[in-house]
């Protein structure tokens, strides 16, 4: 069964069940309607830490996404600069969810962005980005006394949830065309940027500033996809070798 299952299920998913199913059999045990040490024949589900590859689209596709706004709507001018901070700057759908404005110094061109454990970092604020919040704070932003720069198009005007940024994304994605997207959440811009400065020459300590990343491991797992890096240091096919 578990086997069966493994050709549907995710890896977390299998996991999950395999964890529940274990935990089954011990308690019918302990209540004598099953032979004990049973739990110990349910395979165990590897699961690596970074293991998979970085989900993400080309440059190409993020600019259908980011181009998909109908920018002479208030919500659709709200959603292109929502998806250019995504998009150009790889942020987490809760950073833009809780940027306010003292967030940005518009004399230096940069933006405060708070991540996990607390930590500031301040970083460029590309022009068409600043232009685009410029537009939504002018033209679209509804009247309300809340710090956050983004809300809600429709009463209550409230700041933008997380969730919401996410979907915004995967309207993009409908409305792009985009039907294989490897995932449809804010995270694939977010790892698309990560991608596309990589292949652009950044190194990985610069693209792990930019991130946030606690960790070179967690910056090290776009070398995956770093096609050309990658072939500098790949071995020759032997061939016919023996082993």
């Amino acid at each position: 069964m578990i086997l069966d299952e493994a050709q549907r299920s995710s890896r977390a998913n299998l996991k999950t069940m395999t964890m529940a199913l274990r935990g089954y059999l011990k308690y019918l045990a302990t209540q004598g309607l099953c032979q004990p040490g049973l739990d110990q024949a349910i395979p165990t589900v590897p699961q690596w830490r970074l293991s998979a590859l970085p989900l993400y689209i080309s440059t190409a596709d993020v600019d259908r996404v980011v181009a998909s706004c109908d920018v002479t709507t208030p919500i659709g001018i709200r959603d292109h600069a929502v998806l250019l901070l995504l998009a150009r700057l790889g942020l987490r759908a809760g950073d833009v969810s809780s940027m306010c404005l003292e967030d940005i110094d518009w004399r230096e061109g940069t933006l405060c962005v708070r991540g996990k454990g607390r930590r500031e970092i301040r970083l460029p604020l590309p022009q068409d980005v600043g232009e685009a919040i410029i537009d939504y704070l002018r033209e679209a932003r509804p009247p309300a006394a809340c710090e956050q720069i983004f809300l809600r198009a429709v009463a209550p005007h409230r700041p933008l949830a997380s969730a919401t940024v996410s979907s915004i994304v995967k309207l993009a994605l409908v409305r792009a065309g985009i039907d294989n997207a490897p995932s449809r959440g804010a995270n694939l811009l977010r790892h698309s940027a990560a991608t596309s400065m990589l292949r652009a020459g950044a190194t990985l300590d610069m693209i792990g500033t930019v991130l946030r990343h606690r960790s070179v491991d967690t910056t090290a797992h776009y070398a995956k996809v770093d096609i050309d890096m990658l072939l500098q240091i790949a071995q020759p096919w032997p061939g016919s070798a023996s082993c």
